[in-house]
């Protein structure tokens, strides 16, 4: 019975860790907030998130390597039915968009909790999950599924860009 009971709460616990959020404001994601650099493979990063105002957020992106920019972000995440929505949209050279004008691309939040946002495609194909995890580092994780569906995971560390 002591066991069965264990099982129940250990459950309920699962459940709940991984649980939608249903409800939650733009300025719960202030600790994203900051110019975030980092060196890596895919070139020097630069992302730009601006402070929550007006129930949104928007940042830029940008990818340098070998002294030219690969490609851009723009992303804005507003308020909708109560739920902050990260709308993406990627750019080339000579600001070319990659996505249909009226496609952005939709990530609503999926978890928060403390200093961790997940936002997540509705067909769960892509995931982006952002940690604070000092005052100064910032944690990103890409996650999307390839065209095989098997998962592909990149792991981004920020670090506050002080002026």
């Amino acid at each position: 019975m002591k066991n069965n009971f264990l099982v129940l709460v250990f459950l309920c616990l699962a459940v709940s860790a991984f649980a939608q959020v249903k409800k939650a404001a733009v300025k719960d994601l202030a600790f994203m907030s900051g110019t975030w650099v980092q060196k890596s493979d895919w070139g020097d990063l630069e992302e730009f998130w601006s402070e929550p105002k007006g129930e949104s957020m928007m940042s830029s992106f940008r990818c340098v390597k070998d002294g030219k920019a690969l490609f851009y972000e723009f992303v804005v995440i507003e308020l909708e039915e109560g739920l902050p929505v990260m709308k993406m949209r990627h750019f080339e050279r000579g600001n070319m968009a990659w996505e249909d004008k009226e496609k952005p691309l939709l990530f609503p939040l999926v978890t928060l909790k403390g200093k961790l946002a997940v936002f997540e495609m509705k067909d769960k194909s892509v995931r982006l999950s952002y940690r604070l995890i000092a005052k100064n580092k910032l944690s990103v994780i890409l996650e999307e599924k390839d065209k095989n569906g098997q998962l592909k995971k990149d792991i981004f560390s920020f670090t506050r860009k002080l002026y």
